[in-house]
């Protein structure tokens, strides 16, 4: 079936509409970042770089690192924005985009998210990382696709929604699991838990800045749960919809934060630049290992 033109948006040039991106210009492991400027701060350690292509807040530098090539692409921030990354991404490798057409042959992307967020957990010190084992999305973006959590997403889900007690007005949340390869690859030496993802940094986190949210403890709610050896450990924006999006399109996906809040403290990293810093080469070095 031929994708008609309003469904599949193309710019003049044969690119992807909002990434404007080719498919040549994208690797096969992709580096995604919510700021523009943490790009650059990516890009900076690659031996080489192939391309700079920049749209709207959608930047993308591909290159190589120890021979390894990878893109790193900002998606700017919240799920709205990668729902449309990961379609974009998705379309880029396995759509022809010339002739509108899905391709016989799958093909799968490793993708990493390297954020900032603000951990839930007391004993969690700031300038430190998390490594995400689900990701918790009260975003409701996923319910607007095909998906349904498995056996041990839905045990851990139907727990955490027990505990919370969360009013009917609110989104279901859902929860995915990060991919178990990338995750065994992250995680040594970091904080892991389950990060959940928002639909916003104020009301939707537990702020009160001049309004009040619908659920005023919400997050000493998230603080007390635990199940098995699981616990909620950090709240951020995007990472339920890149762990939904890729188990629906077939690709493997990862989220490590650095923890630039800790909101059971109270406290803020004074500095969290060289967190960033220490953790980008962290992740690239596991990813080209």
């Amino acid at each position: 079936m031929t994708l008609p033109s309003s469904e599949l948006v193309l710019n003049p040039d044969g690119s992807i509409y909002h990434l404007k991106l080719q498919p040549e210009q994208l690797a096969d492991t992709v580096i995604v970042v919510g700021d523009q400027g943490r790009v650059e701060t990516i890009s900076k350690h690659f031996d080489v770089i192939e391309c700079r292509v920049q749209n709207r807040e959608f930047v993308t530098h591909t290159g190589t690192y120890r021979g390894k090539r990878i893109s790193a692409i900002s998606t700017g921030i919240g799920t709205d924005n990668l729902d449309i990354v990961m379609n974009e991404l998705d379309a880029l490798v396995n759509i022809d985009l010339k002739n509108r057409v899905i391709r016989d042959t799958h093909h799968s992307l490793d993708i990493v998210r390297i954020g900032t967020s603000g951990t839930l957990v007391k004993d969690i010190p700031v300038d430190s990382v998390i490594v995400s084992t689900h990701g918790l999305g009260f975003d409701g973006l996923l319910h607007f696709y095909s998906f349904q959590e498995n056996e041990r997403e839905q045990a851990i889900l139907s727990a955490i929604l027990k505990q919370l007690h969360l009013p009917e007005s609110l989104n279901r949340p859902y929860l995915v699991e990060s991919d178990p390869v990338l995750f065994s690859k992250l995680s040594p030496g970091f904080f892991t838990g389950i990060t959940a993802t928002a639909c916003g940094f104020y009301g939707p986190q537990g702020r009160t800045l001049r309004l009040t949210p619908a659920v005023p403890d919400l997050n000493e709610r998230m603080m007390g749960f635990k199940h098995q050896d699981l616990l909620i450990t950090n709240f951020e924006m995007e990472t339920s919809a890149l762990f939904g999006l890729s188990r629906l399109l077939g690709h493997r996906s990862a989220t490590a934060c650095a923890i630039i809040a800790n909101r059971a403290s109270l406290e803020y990293s004074k500095d969290y630049k060289p967190v960033i810093e220490n953790l980008i080469t962290s992740v690239l070095d596991r990813l080209s290992a």
